[in-house]
């Protein structure tokens, strides 16, 4: 339906959680259990996100009809609501990270997930809200959605920038279920 559309969305949908560009070895056992505990949590959440990335992505054609945009792309941004928000979850079952000021670094990533499942729930909302049978105004519509994916997408993006300040990258990259590999840009 939209090119740009898709882009948009590949680009803001999934952040990327490997904190920095390679793994650690410092040697922090307490770190590294913390964010094993949150990873193997996470990496379900993780291919959900992919998943509902990949559809949207599918249906964003020239080819794909209203209707089934709106159908999939709402379906994908509810998966995403509630994956961000098993995420949040995830960091506040944990516990507070064994690092300095553990306990602020564990209440704004909670913070910015929950922002995320909330941005991605309005986005639903307004993709639910379109007329697939008036074009015009359904692709005006998208529009708006695309444009509402980079606020949808800040909170997680605060939250893994405030796990990597809080000196928990290293012990997440050594992680498996925190490593995903970033989707190709698509022009």
């Amino acid at each position: 339906m939209n090119k740009k559309f898709a882009a948009a969305v590949s680009g803001g949908a999934v952040l990327m959680l490997v904190l920095s560009g390679c793994g650690g070895d410092d040697g922090n056992e307490k770190a590294d259990a913390w964010a094993k505990n949150v990873c193997d949590k996470w990496q379900p959440e993780l291919k959900k996100i992919e998943t509902a990335n990949a559809d949207i992505k599918r249906v964003a054609t020239e080819t794909s009809k209203p209707d089934e945009v709106q159908k999939t792309d709402s379906a994908a941004f509810g998966t995403m609501s509630e994956s961000y928000k098993a995420m949040g979850a995830a960091v506040q079952g944990a516990g507070v990270p064994p690092v300095k000021d553990g306990q602020a670094t564990q209440e704004a990533a909670v913070k910015g997930f929950e922002a995320t499942s909330k941005g991605y729930a309005d986005l639903k909302a307004k993709m639910d809200a379109l007329d697939p049978k008036d074009q015009t105004k359904f692709a005006e519509g998208l529009k708006e959605v695309a444009g509402g994916l980079q606020a949808a997408t800040q909170g997680g993006k605060d939250a893994l920038d405030k796990l990597k300040a809080g000196g928990l990258d290293k012990s997440m990259n050594s992680q498996k279920g925190c490593q995903v590999t970033a989707p190709s840009p698509t022009k």
